[in-house]
């Protein structure tokens, strides 16, 4: 058998809890799968609370950093490890300064990004970046559409996938069983909502509140009662967002608001999405959006603004039908800053999310239960992820076989 290719991947420690660090391990462990494999991780945090290296397996080791390393660590390692690929992971503006010695990293291997970008303006300052790479696989498609044209011939479009035997789903008689212990036994005939995401301001929880207790008066007023509970799981004291306990006392709606607050493994995730009716998620800049597609792996209906990469996985791509409900983007904004100039922020309204509720509401349990069967067919056709896998394996393959090649050193003159 030929000798394993290495890889030397920047990303969120594959062992964390984040949406990256579990896309790493994901993808890392497929890649291994295969016996053509092997990773040396730089696993990034703010702070560890251990810097000794993981071993996970005898192809897969991790050394925790600070942040996402520094440059005397990519030489040193190298110049040890030899590496045949580096594959960066997470927002570009935390590897500029590995993009500033991209000459140096090419005199051993080629550089790969798994890149998402949030919307529109095509991001034209980022072209010394994508310049500087060999190879930009997007997890978002709509990242795939205005990167291609500004980075010809090495961008393909690789989605975001979670294995089956993580997100199910589970038994009626477990749903039942599982919700009476997290939501209560008087919630268990509840309508219930998910939403998954840091309490931050662009993942809008207090317009989600907000909408929440439009759509409880509604309830009240159309159907006679107010049994909805929305399950929210997230730190609602949060720094980067309101006090979500303020929000609810002043909603008055203390009654129907759940908060999941502890950090949780997978098997647990996956009872809170398959207790809940549906997922929503309403961020006015989402990349991709994790808790949707976990959510239609489970056979679950979806809320989703039609922005980023929930596009793709709240409309069918094949025939513009709908595993949900695709909220409309009603208005932007352009905001930017010194670092990145400019880029549309997507908002739906308030009244828009509080119909879609209504909508899914009135669609009852049948009918929820045959569209999140379609979102779940869907999500097996479309975000498998032994097609992630796959791709993977093809494109970084074919970049270290070509890539000395197609590269073209940085050319200085003097004028």
């Amino acid at each position: 058998m030929s000798k394993k290719k290495k890889i030397l991947l920047l990303s969120d420690h594959a062992l964390s809890t984040s949406g990256v660090g579990c896309q790493s391990r994901f993808l890392v462990n497929g890649l291994i799968e295969t016996g053509k494999w092997t990773v040396r991780q730089f696993g990034a945090a703010i702070k560890h609370t251990d810097y000794r290296p993981t071993k996970v397996n005898d192809d897969f080791i991790i050394k925790p950093v600070d942040g996402f390393g520094d440059p005397q660590l990519i030489k040193t390692t190298l110049a040890t490890e030899k590496p045949d690929v580096v594959i960066l992971f997470t927002d570009p503006r935390f590897f500029v300064w590995l993009w500033e010695m991209e000459d140096e990293i090419h005199q051993i291997c080629p550089i790969a990004y798994w890149h998402v970008w949030d919307n529109r303006p095509v991001p034209e300052f980022n072209q010394v970046l994508y310049d500087s790479t060999d190879l930009i696989n997007c997890h978002s498609y709509d990242t795939y559409e205005y990167v291609k044209d500004i980075a010809p011939g090495r961008t393909n479009f690789i989605p975001h996938a979670v294995p089956k035997e993580i997100f199910y789903p589970m038994t009626k008689k477990e749903r039942l069983e599982q919700k009476s212990i997290v939501l209560g036994e008087n919630r268990v005939d509840h309508f219930t909502a998910f939403w998954v995401n840091r309490n931050a301001k662009r993942k809008r929880p207090g317009d989600l509140l907000w909408a929440w207790s439009m759509f409880l008066d509604n309830l009240e007023k159309k159907h006679g009662h107010r049994n909805a509970t929305i399950l929210m799981h997230t730190d609602p004291e949060d720094q980067e967002g309101p006090n979500l306990y303020a929000v609810v006392d002043m909603l008055g709606i203390k009654d129907n608001v759940v908060f999941s607050v502890d950090r949780i493994e997978f098997e647990k995730m996956n009872v809170l999405h398959n207790i809940c009716d549906f997922t929503i998620n309403i961020s006015y800049a989402e990349g991709f959006g994790l808790s949707t597609l976990e959510a239609m792996m489970c056979a679950k209906p979806i809320i989703a603004a039609h922005t980023g990469g929930q596009k793709r996985q709240v409309v069918d791509h094949r025939d513009g039908s709908e595993n949900g409900f695709s909220l409309p983007i009603e208005f932007q904004t352009m905001v930017g800053s010194q670092n990145v100039p400019y880029i549309y922020e997507d908002y739906c309204s308030v009244e828009s999310i509080t119909d879609s509720l209504m909508k899914m509401y009135e669609l009852g349990p049948d009918g929820r239960e045959k569209l999140g069967k379609k979102a779940q067919d869907y999500a097996f056709s479309e975000f498998a992820l032994e097609n992630t896998v796959a791709k993977w394996d093809q494109t970084l393959t074919e970049l270290i076989e070509n890539w000395r090649d197609r590269y073209n050193r940085w050319d200085v003159r003097e004028i």
